[in-house]
């Protein structure tokens, strides 16, 4: 953390690139990444793609998180999904000098420093983009600081999400769609913050009529009578998480100014 301040005070150019010290970046990377903020001047961040090597170390959940990350590229996708999970890569971020001072550089809250980064420039109304290509080659191994800090547990990422997630929530009441472990987390998580849950929803008719940490579980349909509500997606899969979308959007319900999905 401190290092990564220090390196900065000491940087001289208008623009910040991060980079570790056993990755690879492509020839072109910084080339690329320039050219673009270049050309989209209202960003003021951006990622690339990446590629985890060597592959043979590559387990499944880093494979998902790579096909993740490369496809979610648009500003507008970027934003979308910024609390299912860091869309872009740390060691792919680059960024304007200013911005990163005015948001007050890396900060130590006790969960990860460099989602932490991208979502205080997220909620300070600075606009996140990425370059379509892989750009970085990311190096996988089992003592990674990702792998070993606590600050890089579930419960610190959740409690990161929760706390900017209030500003996009706004004082709202919150119905969390999904009752299933994601769903009880962020409610815990949430709760925790001093922000109650208004409902649940979810398919299992088990469970619809019961109640979770003090909340109802509704039916899909009865999602209408709760429209003043901010709604999270909070499921695991992919697939579950795409037909909530369409759901709520089939509802009239506006993503992210109403819903958005979390994991």
């Amino acid at each position: 953390m401190s290092a990564l301040n220090t390196a900065a005070r000491e940087a001289r150019g208008s623009l910040l690139a991060r980079m570790d010290a056993d990755d690879v970046a492509y020839s072109t990377r910084f080339e690329r990444q320039v050219a673009f903020l270049e050309a989209h001047p209202g960003v003021t961040a951006c990622g690339t793609g990446v590629r985890y090597f060597p592959r043979r170390q590559v387990r499944d959940g880093a494979r998902r998180y790579e096909r993740w990350i490369n496809g979610v590229v648009e500003s507008a996708h970027i934003e979308r999904d910024l609390f299912v999970e860091c869309p872009i890569p740390h060691p792919t971020l680059l960024l304007a000098r200013s911005a990163f001072e005015r948001v007050g550089g890396y900060q130590d809250s006790g969960w990860p420093e460099d989602y932490d980064l991208v979502l205080r420039l997220w909620s300070s109304g600075y606009r996140l983009g990425k370059v379509p290509d892989i750009l970085l080659g990311w190096r996988e191994r089992a003592g990674r600081l990702s792998r070993t800090d606590v600050r890089y547990a579930e419960d610190a990422f959740r409690r990161c999400k929760v706390h900017y997630l209030r500003r996009r929530i706004a004082g709202r009441p919150v119905v969390i769609w999904g009752a299933g472990p994601v769903g009880k987390a962020f409610s815990r998580a949430l709760q925790d913050a001093h922000h109650g849950i208004t409902a649940f929803v979810d398919l299992d008719p088990r469970k619809i009529g019961q109640e979770i940490h003090g909340a109802p579980v509704i039916h899909p349909a009865d999602i209408h009578g709760y429209r003043t509500a901010y709604i999270l997606g909070a499921v695991g899969s992919p697939n579950a998480r795409a037909e909530i979308r369409a759901a709520l959007h089939e509802a009239g319900f506006r993503e992210p100014e109403d819903c958005c999905a979390v994991a």
